[in-house]
């Protein structure tokens, strides 16, 4: 372990103050494993020396790159499951009732890792509707520049398709691409990535009609969390829908929204007159 507690603070406290994220006491473990590559690209022989460095002459570049490393990227296809099923059986049959034949369906994937989630939503959508790639604007953000580049990209190892996508939807949706799997163009049309900071003021995006915010809140303070919600909630339709993750909810966090059960999953939607 080459971290003090001096560095290791340090590193809190940046991470903390360009994200928002909360890295508890007893993390150094994780801390080290995260930058020992960042430090070794640098000719640098630990991360303690790492840490010195960047605290004596800051950068933009080197700020990113140790925020970026310490942010969590595990994802997979249909992770969770009930959250997609929800989706198909009840979200797309009430929005398509409840908007015209040429208005567009928007979905905001955030913290979308490497894309997974994003491209999971647009081939169900796909399988689904007719016309998806023209009626459907998938928004997918990450803070992570690497994995809003992976995410446009659209490729993904054996081992990445191996992680909960169906055959069949393998065969449908992807064509080989040396020894990875690319996406298709349809899929690609429909799904747009960009840089996003959830804990900092949101770009202009939306109205969106679904959000999938899963398995982020978990990493911020309540204060934070409120103020995420907040902001999503701006960029909602009134009659939108949001999904968190199984261990998340606005219960004690934010009143203003009407927790709904679909099947053996939770979704949320903004009370009317907040």
């Amino acid at each position: 372990m080459t971290l003090t507690t001096t560095s290791f603070d340090w590193v809190r406290q940046l991470v903390h103050r360009e994200s928002a994220i909360v890295l508890a006491p007893g993390k150094e473990y994780l801390v080290e494993a995260r930058l020992l590559p960042i430090a070794r690209s640098m000719g640098l022989p630990d991360v303690g020396q790492l840490v010195d460095s960047v605290r004596t002459r800051p950068s933009p570049e080197s700020t990113r790159k140790i925020v970026e490393a310490l942010t969590t990227n595990e994802t997979s296809w249909f992770r969770d499951g009930d959250p997609f099923t929800a989706l198909t059986s009840t979200v797309l049959p009430s929005l398509l009732s409840a908007r015209g034949a040429a208005e567009r369906l928007q979905i905001w994937s955030a913290a979308c890792s490497s894309g997974q989630e994003p491209y999971t939503i647009a081939m169900l959508l796909e399988d689904a509707m007719p016309n998806a790639s023209t009626r459907v604007a998938i928004t997918a953000t990450d803070l992570s520049r690497e994995m809003v580049e992976r995410t446009r990209a659209g490729r993904f190892s054996q081992l990445e398709v191996n992680r909960g996508l169906p055959a069949a939807m393998l065969v449908r949706h992807f064509t080989r691409a040396g020894t990875e799997w690319q996406v298709s163009p349809s899929l690609r049309r429909m799904v747009t990535a960009s840089e996003c900071n959830l804990a900092a003021p949101l770009p202009r995006m939306g109205p969106f009609d679904v959000v999938y915010l899963r398995n982020v809140l978990i990493y911020f303070d309540l204060p934070t969390k409120q103020a995420i919600l907040r902001r999503v909630r701006a960029l909602m339709r009134p009659d939108g829908w949001l999904f968190l993750g199984a261990a998340e909810t606005t219960l004690g966090v934010d009143d203003s929204w009407e927790r709904v059960v679909i099947g053996r999953s939770s979704a949320y939607r903004p009370l009317k007159g907040n």
